[in-house]
């Protein structure tokens, strides 16, 4: 695409002061000499963006039409379940499907599909939509939400990111409605399909099925669960790896992102379905009295949701205290960057883990298919997963002590799903008090966008110091 002076729209121009002619300077000098504006400009807007969305939410659930009780609904409870939307978590502290209306079902289901589409994507897809051209300061933001190196072109990229969900989302809906249609009137089921096809790709585990178990009473229905397995998959895979697989014939093709993402998915996914079915099996008020093939089903079921999305077929509260710690680590770990699952992300576990395979082997260099991991993104993988542990912990201590009357193992997996936006619970946050309720919200929110402003903050600075402090040897271990 060219600019209205016949350039490149990779090229911006700056006007020389003695001779003033125009010269083209490449975006990456110019994002140089902005990179004071570049680096915390992003970190504010994107805070803004999600906080003014939840806000929005927020009123909009606390009014009368949203909800079944007179009058205006609890701000706690809307501000709670409006973060929990937008940050496609899933913990509430009130039955979706009791307390909302058909309006505020509406409500969840947009702030969920924003929320997990991206404030960013929508924005550049709406602005393609009306003919606007995007300023350099919206494409270094687009730029550093999406998770990219590159800077043209990115309007583009975001239409066909938003199209491709909305494809998912659509393909999703009509495989539902498909089984849901043999189990409600046309109307329901179409209405039903469409809430849970947005809330499984986006992996916001909200449920609005009119069982008073929710997704527990479809269990059995294995053609229901690979439907929603499918989507949750497809969500937490990003856009990059979903490209490369339609676009790509081989393996061997794929970007390493994309490679690490789909092998770190396939085992992750193997690994917790395989301890669910051993640690749950034989536990009757889960798994233990299904069929041999419906216990397959739930415990791969639950190893694709229960580390991103939090849909779940049996009550958390009755999980063996083994199965509860395990799939907290899964919660932690996530999905893939630019996704839109929560956690520090696939990749980040994977260079953590083969970085410290390299040390233990003595090796100098950490490579993956074939490629050399460099130093920076190994250092920022560390940062990545040292901050995300301490904030998870935070969250647990600051819930203890605020409601002592919860066990502290509750209070972990509530802490760790929320920071995950996973949404899985033990039955915990609804005993919150407002307090902890809010914390619960702060701890969504910063499980959300935490990870990405971290990326942000260690972009490597430009300028140099002149000079550095001599080295000394420290002992470790």
């Amino acid at each position: 695409m060219n600019s209205p002076g016949g350039t490149k729209d990779t090229d911006v121009f700056v006007r020389k002061r003695r001779v003033g002619d125009v010269v083209p300077v490449t975006f990456e000098v110019a994002e140089r000499k902005m990179r004071p504006r570049a680096l915390s400009s992003p970190l504010v807007l994107i805070l803004l963006a999600f906080i003014t969305l939840i806000a929005i939410g927020a009123v909009l659930l606390s009014a009368p039409f949203s909800h079944h009780n007179p009058g205006f609904s609890s701000p706690v409870i809307a501000l709670f379940t409006a973060t929990s939307a937008v940050t496609v978590t899933g913990l509430v502290v009130v039955e979706t499907s009791a307390h909302w209306t058909t309006l505020g079902h509406g409500v969840i289901l947009l702030l969920m599909f924003v929320g997990g589409l991206g404030f960013m994507s929508l924005a550049a897809f709406l602005l393609a939509v009306l003919g606007q051209r995007v300023s350099i300061a919206q494409r270094l933001l687009i730029r550093e939400t999406l998770s990219t190196d590159r800077i043209g072109g990115l309007q583009r990229l975001s239409v066909s990111i938003v199209l491709t969900a909305v494809a998912i989302q659509i393909i999703g809906f009509f495989a539902l409605f498909g089984r849901l249609l043999a189990e409600y009137e046309p109307g329901m089921a179409a209405w039903q399909s469409l809430f849970h096809a947005v809330s499984g790709f986006n992996n916001a585990g909200f449920v609005i099925f009119p069982e008073p178990t929710g997704m527990a009473a479809h269990q059995s229905d294995i053609f229901l669960l690979a439907i929603m397995g499918g989507l949750i998959v497809l969500g937490t895979l990003s856009f990059w790896v979903v490209s490369d697989i339609a676009t790509k014939r081989r393996f061997s093709l794929y970007s390493l992102v994309s490679k690490i993402v789909l092998l770190m998915t396939g085992i992750l996914i193997t690994v917790a379905a395989a301890f669910v079915f051993v640690s749950e099996g034989s536990n009757p008020q889960t798994l233990g009295q299904l069929p041999i093939g419906n216990k397959i089903a739930v415990s791969v079921f639950e190893g694709i949701s229960g580390r991103t999305a939090g849909f779940s077929t049996f009550d958390y509260a009755y999980a063996r205290p083994a199965t509860d710690v395990f799939i907290s680590f899964m919660m932690f770990i996530g999905g893939a960057t630019a996704s839109v699952a929560g956690g520090i992300k696939v990749t980040t576990f994977f260079i953590v883990v083969l970085s410290i395979y390299s040390i233990v082997k003595e090796k100098s260099h950490v490579t993956a298919f074939g490629r050399e991991i460099d130093r920076p993104t190994i250092t920022r993988s560390y940062a990545v997963l040292i901050v995300c542990l301490a904030f998870s912990f935070f969250c647990t201590l600051a819930l203890a002590f605020t409601n002592s009357h919860i066990l502290v193992r509750d209070l972990a997996f509530e802490s760790v799903s929320a920071f995950g936006t996973v949404g899985l619970s033990t039955g915990a946050t609804a005993k919150l008090n407002t307090i902890g309720q809010l914390i619960v919200t702060l701890t969504m929110l910063a499980g959300r966008i935490g990870p990405l402003l971290i990326g942000l903050k260690m972009v490597p600075n430009q300028d140099s110091a002149s000079y550095r402090h001599a080295t000394e040897t420290v002992t470790i271990g």
